[in-house]
């Protein structure tokens, strides 16, 4: 995966100081995929790391339609505490985009679930890839790492890679009114590591 570090700079948040790194390919420079590096960690030691795919509505404006935003900021408490690395990678809606992501949703509000509408649409299911991420985690000398994810996509990715996956880290987030149903496709549809 041909990536490069194309900026960096301290940016200080109510969660610590983070590195943050903008890392950028042929295809994402108005959009680079965001390494935040929590102050203090040992890159050389097995490493706490979170990656989150962008969700626009969740991450920003706190929609309830998700758990994507409270993801966001329970890896980022676990991370200050334990330290670590948020790996921030642009693949809006699983890869369908936002624009996607907003018909796709008019679809559920007709009945179906995420994946139903995704396929109703002509869209893939889960398009999402993680190859950027292990470049990125390669490019900050990481090579051993314990994991904050649900998504058994995620773990399978580094399988017979270049970065040993220690332990799964869980990040379940209470369900609300809004968001049960797409947590239980999560579970059932897309084999999401899921207590409910």
């Amino acid at each position: 995966m041909d990536i490069r570090r194309e900026a960096e700079a301290l940016i200080p948040t109510k969660w610590g100081s983070f590195n943050m790194i903008a890392y950028v390919s042929d295809v994402s420079a108005y959009s680079p995929d965001i390494a935040m590096i929590c102050d203090g960690t040992d890159v050389n030691r097995t490493v706490n790391v979170r990656i989150h795919s962008e969700c626009l509505t969740g991450d920003l404006f706190h929609s309830q339609r998700c758990d994507c935003g409270d993801q966001l900021q329970g890896s980022l408490d676990y991370i200050s505490k334990y330290k670590g690395v948020l790996i921030y990678l642009r693949q809006e809606g699983r890869g369908i985009g936002i624009v996607n992501k907003l018909k796709a949703y008019n679809k559920q509000d007709e009945g179906l679930d995420t994946v139903e509408a995704n396929v109703a649409l002509g869209l893939e299911v889960d398009s999402r890839v993680y190859d950027k991420a292990i470049a990125i985690l390669q490019n900050l000398n990481i090579t051993t790492i314990n994991l904050l994810t649900n998504n058994p996509n995620k773990i399978s990715a580094f399988e017979n890679g270049p970065i040993k996956l220690i332990y799964r880290i869980p990040l379940e987030m209470e369900a609300n009114a809004n968001n049960r149903d797409y947590l239980k496709t999560k579970k059932h549809s897309l084999g999401h590591i899921l207590n409910l």
